[in-house]
């Protein structure tokens, strides 16, 4: 009796144990230090990181996606001319390769899923082109349905990134310091707004955070190292609110990378780097506005990239050039951030919960 009741005791602590750990994928450029997209177990309750492996071996899959069902993963590479791949996530947690397809583009950095999980848009920095894929229900790739050129004579593209939102498509283009607004009309998305806010500088605008009801956008500007407010108005949209990233004593070369919004949506953060932070603001739920409350160190070089995990509890940051991933925990009352502890990651540029 007490053997079986010791075993039983044994087997429910190893269940709570893997209930609390959750899949975290790395997107990775591979240059000697990295293989591919790598992934992590992470802890739920406490944070921890562990049992590294690598997950599948690729090249330069800087920026990955899940489909809604968290069946498959969706790579781009940027790789001599561009392409995305597409995987199956199998029972173990490594990665088995389906099929790739042209990103019709050079240097695609960005990839998104609608939420029914049947079209992917692609960004492509270096040939500023946006493009969109039908995804087959076995996941894979179809061929291009549409192909967006933001080149004109005298002006460069550089398409950033991209997310659906129900039958409305926003492109971010840093090189046009625009973002787009699509609509979907019989399955082909159309042009309906150039741009959702105007500027005469070059903020050169990268990412961007919707609000779940979509009426409100935060876009995170690369070069303007800030961040724009728009809010979404019955018949167009209004510019509410334009705030730095960066403490104002600060002196060097920045460049913002990414930009989220906290589960509760009454908290958003943005990445520096050259100041290397986290920049945390609070957002007032009644206007849309924001203030800065805190600049936390990110205890890495270049953070790239970041992302909260599915608790809320925890804010994670791929420091690109320092190789690491550090763990903050988010105080659920001010949404400010504690550093815990990092990792050493290969090549880290992209964080998939």
């Amino acid at each position: 009796m007490k053997y079986r009741l010791l075993i039983f005791t044994i087997i429910l602590a190893f269940s709570q144990i893997h209930a609390q750990n959750t899949p975290l994928y790395i997107g990775t450029y591979t240059d000697g230090y990295s293989e591919g997209i790598y992934k992590f177990d992470f802890n739920l309750e406490t944070g921890a990181l562990t049992n590294l492996q690598l997950a599948k071996a690729t090249e330069n899959p800087s920026f990955i996606a899940y489909s809604p069902n968290r069946q498959f993963i969706y790579a781009v590479s940027e790789s001599l001319g561009g392409s995305a791949s597409s995987f199956k996530i199998q029972e173990n947690g490594l990665l088995k390769f389906l099929n790739k397809v042209s990103s019709n583009g050079k240097g695609p950095c960005h990839i998104s899923i609608n939420k029914k999980g049947n079209k992917a848009v692609i960004s492509n920095y270096g040939g500023g082109t946006a493009s969109i894929y039908n995804i087959a229900r076995d996941g894979k790739f179809e061929d291009v349905s549409q192909v967006f050129e933001y080149n004109i004579t005298d002006k460069v593209s550089h398409a950033h990134s991209a997310q659906f939102f129900k039958d409305e498509l926003y492109i971010a283009d840093l090189g046009m310091n625009a973002v787009y607004q699509y609509k979907l009309k019989k399955d082909t998305y159309e042009l309906e707004t150039p741009s959702i806010f105007k500027t005469t500088e070059n903020p050169g605008p990268r990412h961007f955070a919707l609000t779940r009801n979509g009426q409100y956008i935060y876009i995170i500007n690369e070069y303007g190292s800030s961040i724009t407010s728009v809010k979404k108005t019955d018949s167009d949209f209004e510019q509410i609110d334009y705030d730095s990233t960066l403490e104002d004593n600060f002196e060097g070369k920045n460049s913002c990378a990414d930009i989220h919004l906290s589960k509760n949506e009454l908290y958003l953060y943005g990445s520096n780097r050259g100041e290397n932070s986290i920049a945390v603001f609070k957002r007032n739920k009644f206007d849309g506005t924001i203030e800065k409350i805190q600049t936390m160190p990110v205890h890495g070089d270049w953070p790239r990239n970041f992302t909260l995990d599915p608790s809320g509890k925890f804010l994670l940051v791929a420091n690109q050039k320092s190789q690491n991933i550090a763990v903050f925990s988010i105080n659920p009352s001010t949404g400010t951030l504690t550093f815990l502890h990092d990792v050493k990651a290969p090549r880290p540029v992209c964080l998939l919960f």
